[in-house]
Parts: structure tokens; C-alpha cells; sequence
């Protein structure tokens, strides 16, 4: 390179001006220092607006949320923010403290951790403004705060017997198949702990709220500790020399419990929503794969229907198993699924049992159904309910309000065993499910 000075056209917007005359190596040097400063600034500012994202979902829409839960949320979001900020402070601090090359390829790596934690960030209160968006119309912000509703009632009716706090829970609409939750205290995408719970439910099912209890019951676990018992039951079910059956069965735990605490508050009507959500073609209901956690479809509804019959004797889910059992022969099953389902048909009285009928150490020596009884939605209760509401259990603003969580488990089983009738059954439901979301509107 010519010792001449060196003429280096300014750019326009340049944040540093390039001394003339540099060396090659001071001038490479200089290249990396302006091109972190520049990565710096972006990451920086797209933090600072990232409260921008609060802004998407209206003021309508967060004020659907019930205060506390509302409350709890924007303050996660906010602390969330705050530390990505305190994050970009530190990385501006170190690029003011650089004074060597050496120094310089450090905080290059600080600077691109600083836009990963930047991505996660933005990803988790993405999240969570989308769940709050979903209420933007008013209609669907009323049948989610019936959920809303629904859903403290479940878990706090189960929890509060063991002496346990309840969790702010938060409902949401979006699209797919099933539905899922997201904890409270669920590790997040920027490492910091879901503030509360969030449960997503389908478009397709919202008048079907059964998931609803499942997705609860997958809270009400996570907070007792009932899916680690509840496997250590199931790998004693089998006999000797099952133990690769007992290990499935027990990988089974989370979603059994779940569908076990669903059924516990909604009978039938959870049984019968969940086998109309799983159903498939031929061998799609026979699907296993090695480690996850939800049972092989097949397995799954005759669990249900066996609990049915513990508790309710026979009824119209003896027609869904027989009807499940000619639309899915076991011969069309793959070899090792099929293997798998023959282990466990026999089990399943011992697993309704293990489920249902177990004193556990983590319900302090009670059963689930000692707290949450089936009986409660057997159809000659949800009969007697009918009956006593004269009529009026769909209307009258005292059922709706006091009888909410058992007029989801009514709906389930008429439409069930009516479905001639099923539009004008769900029609009863989203109306009476937009009246309770007006009830808690008014008194927020």
C-alpha cells in the first residue's frame, strides 16, 4: 500500500468518520468497530420498539382479559423487555470500553448474542399479543372470557382443596386440530418463566369446550406433581415381563391424567368430543410414536368409554366403542402398534382405576374423584339439571352463571346423542357462552 495519504469517500450517514491516512490494519480495525456500532444501534432500537407490540392488540381487547390475570401478563411482558434492554446497555457499555482488536472480536460475539436474545424475546411477547388479539372481535372476546371463566373454575375447584393457589389462565382461539397449553412458570423462548397460563383452543371446537378441562387438568398436574406419581402407578400395572409395555403406558402419564380430570368435570361429553377430534383413516388411529405422550388414539377413546362405564353403568358410549371397533379392526394396525394395543385392552379397568380411584400422596392421600366427582356430569344428573332449571338452564342468567362448567358437559352429551340436532345445539351454546363473557364483562 502507497504511504500516501488515502482519500476515503465519507458515507453519507456514516456514525464515525474515517481518519485519513490509516494504516491498512487500523483501517480494518475501524471497518469492524463502525460495523458493530451499526449492529448495535439496530439491535438496540428494535428493542425499544418492541413495546410497540402491546400496542397491536386494542385496549378492548386487553381490557377482556380479567384484571388480575391482564395485570400479571403485561407485567411479564414488560420485565421481559426491560432485561433485553439492560442486555443492549451492557453491549453498548462494552463497545465503549473496546480498546483492542482482541477486544473487538469479543464483543463481536456479544453483539450476536445480543440479537438472539433479541429474536427470542420478540418471539415470546409476540405470543403472548397475539393470544390477546384473538379478542379483537367482540363477539369471539365474550366466548373467551366464558372460557376464561370455565377454566379458573376447574382448576380452582381442584386445587383449592389441596390448599393451592389458583394461576391467572388466560384462553385464546387460533386454528388446528388440538388444543395445548402453556403453563404458568413454563420455561420461555428468553429463558425468563410464563407469567401465567395460557390455553390455546381451536376455532373448530370452541362451542365443544371439553378441551378446555383437558388442557386445565394438564395445569392442575403440573402444579401437584400428579404426573410423576401417576407414572410410577402405571409401570406397576403390567405383569412381569411387560416392562416395555409398562414404560409406553407410563410415557402415557401426562395426557391419561388430563383426560382424566376432563372427564372427571364433563363425563361424556369429553369422551365423545375427543373421539370425533381423533378420529382418522385406517391406520391413522393406530398411530404410535416413541415418546409422545398422548396414547395411541384407539387406546385413548376406549379408555374414556371405560371410564363411562365405572361410573355411569351402560349408555351410548357401549354404541361408540362398538362403532369405534368396526370403523378401526384391529388387523389394520401397524405390527408394533398393534402388539401395544393388545397389551393394553386388558388394562384398561386398572388404568381407569390408577386414574380415577387412586388415593395419591400428592392429593394428600385422596383420589381425584374424592375432589372432583364424575357423578356430578353423569347423564342423570345433567338430566336432573334440565329438569330443575324448568327449562331455563340456557337463559337464565343464575345457571349460566352458577352451572357453567356442567351446561358445557349437557351440551357435549345432547349433541352426542342427538346430533340430528347438533346445529341448533351448538347455536344454544355459543349464545348462552356469549352472555356468561357479558356477566364478567359487567363485573370487571
Amino acid at each position: 500500500m502507497s504511504s500516501q495519504a488515502m482519500t476515503v469517500p465519507m458515507p453519507r450517514f456514516a456514525a464515525m468518520p474515517v481518519p485519513l491516512g490509516l494504516p491498512a490494519r487500523d483501517l480494518a480495525g475501524h471497518g469492524v468497530r463502525s460495523q458493530l456500532l451499526r449492529q448495535i444501534n439496530h439491535w438496540e432500537g428494535a428493542a425499544e420498539r418492541l413495546d410497540d407490540f402491546e400496542a397491536s392488540a386494542s385496549a378492548a381487547s386487553w381490557a377482556s382479559l380479567e384484571r388480575y390475570v391482564g395485570v400479571t401478563l403485561r407485567g411479564g411482558l414488560k420485565e421481559a423487555r426491560e432485561q433485553l434492554k439492560r442486555e443492549a446497555m451492557a453491549v453498548r457499555a462494552a463497545f465503549n470500553a473496546t480498546r483492542s482488536e482482541a477486544e473487538l472480536e469479543r464483543l463481536a460475539g456479544q453483539v450476536a448474542q445480543l440479537r438472539k436474545r433479541y429474536l427470542q424475546t420478540e418471539l415470546l411477547v409476540d405470543f403472548y399479543v397475539a393470544a390477546v388479539r384473538a379478542r379483537s372481535n367482540p363477539e369471539v372476546s365474550l366466548q373467551l372470557r366464558a372460557c376464561d371463566v370455565m377454566a379458573d373454575r376447574t382448576v380452582r375447584g381442584a386445587l383449592e382443596q389441596l390448599g393451592k393457589t389458583t394461576p391467572p389462565i388466560m384462553t385464546y382461539f387460533t386454528t388446528g386440530i388440538g388444543a395445548s397449553i402453556l403453563r404458568i412458570g413454563t420455561r420461555l423462548w428468553d429463558g425468563s418463566l410464563s407469567p401465567i397460563a395460557a390455553i390455546r383452543l381451536t376455532y373448530h371446537n370452541r362451542f365443544r369446550t371439553t378441551s378446555l378441562f383437558h388442557e386445565c387438568g394438564h395445569q392442575f398436574a403440573g402444579m401437584t406433581g400428579w404426573n410423576e406419581a401417576f407414572a410410577g402407578v402405571l409401570r406397576r400395572l403390567s405383569h412381569e415381563g411387560a416392562k416395555e409395555v409398562a414404560e409406553i403406558v407410563a410415557s402415557w402419564a401426562s395426557e391419561i391424567a388430563a383426560d382424566g380430570f376432563a372427564f372427571a368435570y364433563s363425563g361424556y361429553a369429553a369422551v365423545v368430543a375427543l373421539s370425533d377430534v381423533v378420529a382418522g383413516q385406517g391406520a391413522e388411529v393406530f398411530r404410535f410414536v416413541p415418546g409422545d405422550p398422548h396414547p395411541i388414539s384407539y387406546v385413548r377413546v376406549l379408555l374414556g368409554v371405560e371410564m363411562c362405564r365405572r361410573f355411569y353403568g351402560m349408555g351410548p358410549w357401549d354404541e361408540l366403542a362398538k362403532t369405534w371397533i368396526q370403523l378401526y379392526p384391529l388387523s389394520d394396525a401397524p405390527m408394533f402398534a398393534g402388539t401395544v394395543v393388545r397389551a393394553v385392552l386388558p388394562l384398561l379397568s386398572r388404568i381407569v382405576d390408577a386414574t380415577l380411584l387412586t388415593p395419591m400422596a400428592c392429593f394428600q392421600n385422596r383420589t381425584l374423584t374424592e375432589m372432583v366427582d364424575p357423578q356430578h356430569t353423569s347423564p342423570s344428573a345433567l338430566k336432573e339439571l334440565d329438569r330443575r332449571a324448568h327449562g331455563s338452564a340456557f337463559t337464565s342468567s343464575y345457571w349460566i352463571w352458577s352451572e357453567c362448567v356442567r351446561l358445557t358437559a349437557l351440551t357435549g352429551l345432547r349433541y352426542a346423542i342427538e346430533p340430528e340436532k347438533g346445529s341448533e345445539i351448538l347455536k344454544q351454546q355459543e349464545e348462552w357462552m356469549i352472555r356468561l363473557g357479558a356477566m364478567t364483562a359487567k363485573a370487571t
